[in-house]
């Protein structure tokens, strides 16, 4: 028998509530907590490897906002100008928006930089795949 799992309140915008539960529904999970436990074990494992990269290393970064966020990409942005080889924007929907990062240098700065996007609430998704 599993040992029972703490409880912890959250809270969540309604627009993810209501992306969270058709998703939920298409990939079947069987509830809410489910679906944020498998969440979070992938956010842990991006974390772990982030954190296991060393030395100089190429690497693009692909985060996704919405239209009035870009002000938050820039000022990330001007923080890593130093490692920023390559900066594409582009419109993806309506009201969405993608930046692709072509990204050189410290792996320690690299991953800075992905932690600093995937922590702004502004950002909805971030994604670094090394070269």
């Amino acid at each position: 028998m599993a040992a029972p799992m703490p409880v912890v309140s959250l809270s969540f915008p309604e627009g993810m509530i209501r992306d969270m539960d058709e998703l939920q529904r298409s990939v079947g999970f069987t509830g809410r907590s489910e679906l944020v436990r498998a969440g979070v074990r992938l956010l842990l494992q991006d974390v772990r490897e982030g954190n296991s990269l060393s030395g100089t290393l190429t690497a693009v970064v692909v985060a996704t906002h919405s239209e009035e966020n870009e002000e938050t990409v820039t000022r990330i942005k001007h923080q890593f100008d130093e490692i920023v080889r390559t900066h594409l924007h582009s419109k993806i929907a309506k009201k969405s928006c993608v930046e692709l990062f072509l990204l050189e240098g410290e792996a320690e700065r690299v991953t800075s930089m992905m932690k600093e996007l995937q922590k702004d609430d502004d950002i909805k998704s971030v994604k670094l795949v090394t070269l």
